[in-house]
């Protein structure tokens, strides 16, 4: 015998199908309708509300075979042969995280063929792989985002027993897992929670309305995502999370969802006796998201810094265009790196108004803050997806590594930035609901007309041909300049393992720089780190043993002589 549960206050009468036949439900407290009826494992089910006939998939459904508009799948979550007793976890602060996209990363876009990929990741020597949304969503292939049943793993990716295989090989491996869980909004097709129960507020946020977190009959809306959140680290053995942009989830109680999603899994941690971390993406620059719960803070391990990523690349690349306007310059580069937030309480013009809080450089430490030259959203949301690597030189992509894999923050790639791919990362959708594969077409192409683009330039999402273009081409990495900057790549993960590298405390941190000759140097103990982002040679006056270098530094006793676009590690 099997028991069914649903949390569904809206209906006045709910009955469960299984294979076409119907069983009365019977109202529990809080909203929430149970039975038990004998169910094969097979079984395909779901549930009628009122007088409606067609079937819903369930809300908590762990398996959607025929996709998220079908019935759901019964699925035993002792099922998997785990190998992982002996994996004591990692934490997440100061590692090198590697965020990938299941359907892109390989041709055949499955877990099982990302688990062939694996050792690549283990000599590049990175430490974490953060997977894509991975959740059920309409299509067959998306950037996962728009994901409508988030307990439900996407099946063409291989379903839960996939990505259960995947992280167990990952472990095997000495790889850490990390999930993208989106908790702050719900997709366009599919979306059937509002027939259930008050799922959605009327709050809005850039994806339509935003999940009730703080109204009338919230709470059983709460647990559905905290549930969720703890079910990747307890069921499928994930090391932690990717918390989308909590910066849209809106929560006017005294205890935020983060702060008790927080609480929530250092239990779980203890539980299961090995470090679980949450990341946040949040748009705030609010330190609070990364201050202890006990200093007033909500308790998240880290968060992603796109002001580092903005200073970095436009100090760089010397693209000004949009939120990048306020970056550019070398001072402006050196103040983030010291400081981790560029805009902290001061006047964002792409935003016309003040933005962010300074970070307490003293009390916080720089790992707690994720730094990249490169992720899903700096590539895919591009009007083209195109990379860095397909507009600027090698020692460019070198300086920006440099910069990011030397510094004192817990440093992220993106999947193919390490051999600098050539092939795009646009973005994709599979919309099964022919009204919203057009609505989404139409507003892709008339978002980047408004910013000058022509409008038949840009990638169609729905051409299975974008999805394509934008798998990774592993050939590629064995080319001739790809397989010296994936060398040099490897190099720098090695040189973070270096005593001098592992201070995390920004108080410690020196920058120097000379805007005119466009150079920058960024001390960390004994080490040096000195970049040439101009194209003229230069003189830097830091001298050393060195350590690493991308292009002909020359050495004397003074100063160090870097060409255009290369950078040099010193012992000083």
């Amino acid at each position: 015998m099997t028991d069914f549960a649903v949390w569904a206050p809206a209906p006045a009468a709910v009955a469960l199908d299984v294979d076409g036949v119907s069983y009365p439900m019977t109202r529990a407290d809080g909203g929430w309708w149970r039975t038990t009826v004998e169910a094969a494992g097979d079984a395909r089910y779901g549930y009628l509300l009122d007088d409606d006939p067609a079937v819903l998939p369930d809300p908590r459904s762990a398996r959607q075979p025929d996709g998220v508009h079908a019935r759901s799948a019964l699925w035993d979550e002792t099922g998997p042969a785990w190998t992982d007793d002996d994996w004591a976890g990692k934490p997440v602060e100061g590692a090198v995280i590697y965020e990938l996209h299941i359907g892109a990363f390989t041709p055949a876009g499955t877990f099982d063929s990302a688990i062939a990929k694996l050792d690549h990741l283990v000599d590049l020597g990175v430490d974490f792989v953060e997977l894509m949304p991975v959740n059920a969503f309409s299509g067959a292939h998306g950037w996962g985002y728009d994901g409508v049943l988030w307990y439900a793993v996407h099946e063409p990716y291989g379903g839960p027993d996939g990505l259960a295989r995947f992280v167990d090989a990952c472990h095997g491996r000495g790889l850490g897992v990390l999930i993208d869980a989106v908790f702050n909004h719900l997709g366009p097709s599919g979306n059937y929670l509002p027939r259930f129960g008050p799922y959605l507020s009327q709050a809005r946020n850039p994806w339509g309305n935003a999940i009730n977190i703080d109204g009338a009959d919230s709470d059983e809306v709460r647990r559905y995502i905290i549930d969720c959140a703890l079910r990747w680290m307890r069921v499928f053995h994930a090391d932690g999370l990717r918390l989308d942009a909590v910066h849209a989830l809106v929560d006017t109680t005294a205890i935020h969802l983060l702060e008790e999603l927080a609480a929530e899994t250092d239990t779980l941690a203890a539980q299961l006796g090995r470090p679980l971390s949450l990341i946040a993406e949040s748009d705030r620059n609010d330190p609070r998201t990364i201050t202890r719960r006990e200093d007033g803070g909500y308790g998240i391990t880290a968060q992603w810094d796109d002001d580092i990523h903005h200073a970095i690349h436009t100090a760089v690349s010397g693209e000004r265009q949009g939120y990048y306007a306020d970056f550019g310059s070398l001072a402006t580069l050196a103040a983030t790196l010291r400081s981790g937030f560029f805009h902290a309480a001061t006047y964002s013009s792409f935003r016309r108004r003040r933005h962010g809080r300074p970070l307490p450089t003293s009390q916080i430490p720089a790992t707690r803050l994720l730094a990249y030259t490169c992720t899903h959203d700096q590539v895919g949301n591009r009007a083209l997806g195109d990379r860095p690597s397909q507009n600027l030189t090698a020692g460019q992509l070198a300086i920006k590594a440099a910069l990011v894999l030397l510094s004192p923050y817990t440093a992220m790639l993106f999947m193919g930035e390490e051999w600098g791919a050539l092939t795009p990362f646009q973005f994709f959708t599979s919309h099964e609901d022919p009204q919203v594969a057009r609505a989404t077409a139409e507003g892709r192409k008339a978002e980047f007309a408004e910013h000058g683009w022509d409008a038949d330039e840009i990638p169609d999402p729905q051409d299975p041909d974008t999805f394509r273009r934008s798998k990774l081409d592993w050939d590629e990495a064995g080319g001739h300049g790809h397989r010296q900057l994936l060398g040099v790549y490897r190099a720098l993960i090695g040189l973070r393992a270096e005593a001098d590298l592992a201070d995390p405390w920004l108080t410690h941190l020196t920058v120097d720089y000379d805007e005119d000759d466009r150079w920058i140097a960024m001390r960390r103990g004994r080490l040096a780190l000195l970049c040439n982002l101009g194209e003229a040679t230069v003189g830097v006056p830091v001298s050393g043993e060195p350590v690493l270098a991308w292009g002909s530094p020359s050495y004397g006793d003074q100063t160090t002589r870097l060409p255009g676009h290369a950078f040099a590690v010193l012992r000083t």
